[in-house]
């Protein structure tokens, strides 16, 4: 599978050996994300090649680094300073409908109302003009 960043700046290539991903919900995870989980896929380092450059990264705590893109911000990895492995975001992923959550770790920070939202009122992009337009403007086309 491939992946990267936002802006294009870092690309990876990654061998997975099946669909299995995570959520974690640890505080530490949702403020490196800034969102109120984090969607991990867990991989062996050894599987990753940096095709453009390595990410940037960041200390995030004493046995953990992030790698992330300093040029658009996008974050990439999670990574203990211990392991073989290490995790890549999801939403980094070219193809990442392809993964598919089997579980949840650092639950004692989930954000109960967060929990279930299947039954939420829904909108696709193209449903919002003033954003379209936006995006017709400025590209010409809206993005994926």
């Amino acid at each position: 599978m491939t992946g990267g960043c936002q802006c294009g700046g870092i690309r990876y290539s990654v061998v997975v050996t099946d669909d299995d991903a995570y959520l974690c919900h640890c505080r530490m995870c949702q403020r490196a994300t800034g969102g109120v989980f984090a969607a991990l896929k867990q991989v062996p380092r050894a599987a990753v090649t940096w095709t453009t450059r390595q990410p940037d990264r960041r200390a995030s705590s004493e046995i953990a680094q992030r790698g992330f893109c300093a040029e658009c911000g996008t974050p990439l990895t999670y990574e203990g300073v211990r392991s073989d492995n290490l995790d890549l975001t999801v939403g980094s992923f070219d193809e990442a409908h392809r993964l598919k959550p089997v579980g949840h770790f650092g639950v004692e920070s989930r954000h109960p109302a967060w929990r279930d939202t299947a039954n939420l009122p829904e909108k696709r992009t193209q449903d919002l003009p003033n954003i379209v337009s936006q995006w017709m403007e400025t590209r010409g086309h809206v993005p994926d």
